[in-house]
């Protein structure tokens, strides 16, 4: 049997497994039975703690959306990483350093059970999101065909280690996240596909977020697609440096100083239950 910890970062949940003590080769057909809700232990990902290549770093972190395929980031995802890895004892430290498939990144717990994530420098430049166009944009016009109707949508485009397309919108309840959002996550310009964000401005110092996650849908929150809203809102001169994102599990706090500069990422991570799963059984 291998022992797994049940976790959420307001209501985007994992799956988390102990990679350094367990030995866990997870197919991508058990990714998805661990990932049903309804045959499985139910997440939006699956991630595994493992022992760090870098002597520098302490840990190795690897994501895995609910279709079962690695992604190279996860805000949320993140910060339950820093309370798992305390809560079972792997380490002693209130900031870590961890290799993920997408650089470097430095949780570190606060009072309260806060984790405070760096999680790094946006990428703008289209090959490295990636993104098909011939030059950077502030904006991209993309076109979506919509039950055979076409229609055109303007977009924000970046990674943060994983690719965020985000679409400002009126009103956040009434946004097209549904209908639109497969759309543009599986459009032929994102050839690894795309997390679709939808964000309403309502103040300066605050936004409402609903993300379209590749390879999960509709999660109740997306720490770097909240992250990638609050950017874009920044760079289309809507936004302050430091705001909160509020997103359908709860609120998250993100500080961004401008281009060239790494975002950080503060919010709750919180532990279900823990218990153990017979793998081989999947």
């Amino acid at each position: 049997m291998t022992r797994f910890t049940k976790m959420h970062g307001l209501g985007n949940d994992f799956v988390v497994f102990d990679n350094i003590n367990q030995d866990i080769n997870l197919s991508t057909d058990q990714i998805q039975r661990l990932a049903d809700r309804h045959f499985g232990i139910g997440c939006d990902q699956v991630l595994l703690v493992e022992k760090a290549t870098d002597p520098a770093m302490d840990f190795r972190y690897r994501i895995f959306n609910a279709d079962g395929g690695e992604v190279a980031q996860c805000g949320n995802g993140a910060r339950c990483f820093m309370r798992f890895v305390r809560d079972q004892g792997l380490t002693d430290k209130n900031e870590i350093g961890v290799e993920t498939n997408s650089g470097n990144i430095f949780p570190r717990l606060l009072a309260g059970g806060l984790v405070t994530v760096n999680m790094g420098v946006p990428n703008f430049e289209p090959a490295s999101i990636p993104y098909t166009a011939t030059k950077r944009a502030a904006q991209y016009a993309l076109d979506l065909d919509i039950n055979g109707n076409a229609q055109t949508v303007q977009l924000n485009i970046l990674s943060l280690g994983n690719p965020h397309a985000v679409m400002q919108v009126d009103d956040i309840k009434m946004a097209p996240v549904l209908t639109l959002g497969p759309k543009i996550e599986q459009h032929p310009n994102f050839p690894e596909r795309v997390n679709a964000g939808f964000m309403q401005v309502i103040s300066r110092n605050k936004i409402a977020v609903r993300v379209f996650e590749r390879g999960s849908g509709e999660t109740q929150a997306c720490g770097s697609g909240a992250c990638a809203a609050v950017i874009t809102g920044i760079q289309n001169g809507h936004l302050e440096a430091k705001v909160t994102a509020s997103l359908t599990g709860g609120d998250l706090e993100i500080t961004w100083e401008g281009e060239g500069n790494p975002v950080w990422l503060t919010g709750p991570a919180t532990t279900v239950f823990e218990g153990s799963i017979d793998l081989a059984a999947l």
